[in-house]
């Protein structure tokens, strides 16, 4: 059985969002908002369904998925471009690609103790994320 998800996770800290953010086009003013951002997840599990909410102060972001089932996700908050994702296993890691007008986009969540990694990518550019599990 892969790994439980299920749970709420706070931001701990983050490198290269910057880069990331430059490569998927997004304007000055809103980096520098993203940048400062603590984001908490809030990732709901029930088998290989999935919700996760991505709660700010700034914006609210959510996307609900079947392991294995591609879907139209138009990624709000971000970039507001249209893509196709499939998630899918990979061990106990999700491993998220996404096809649309950027190259080499795509993200990979796993938990080692009670941490939540988040790997995000586009183009050449890879940003990573911590998140802790809430007590």
């Amino acid at each position: 059985m892969p790994a439980d998800y299920s749970g709420t996770w706070d931001f701990v800290s983050h490198e290269n969002f910057e880069g990331y953010m430059n490569a998927l086009g997004i304007d000055f003013a809103t980096r520098k908002i993203a940048n400062m951002l603590k984001p908490q997840k809030v990732i709901e599990q029930d088998g290989d369904t999935f919700s996760i909410k991505t709660l700010t102060t700034f914006k609210n972001l959510s996307c609900s998925f079947k392991i294995g089932e591609e879907f139209e996700e138009v990624t709000k908050g971000m970039d507001n471009r249209k893509c196709q994702s499939t998630v899918n296993w990979d061990g106990d890691k999700l491993v998220c690609i996404q096809k649309g007008e950027k190259k080499n986009r795509g993200w990979t969540h796993w938990i080692e103790g009670d941490q939540l990694y988040l790997e995000l990518q586009c183009e050449n550019q890879v940003s990573k994320q911590i998140y802790k599990k809430s007590a």
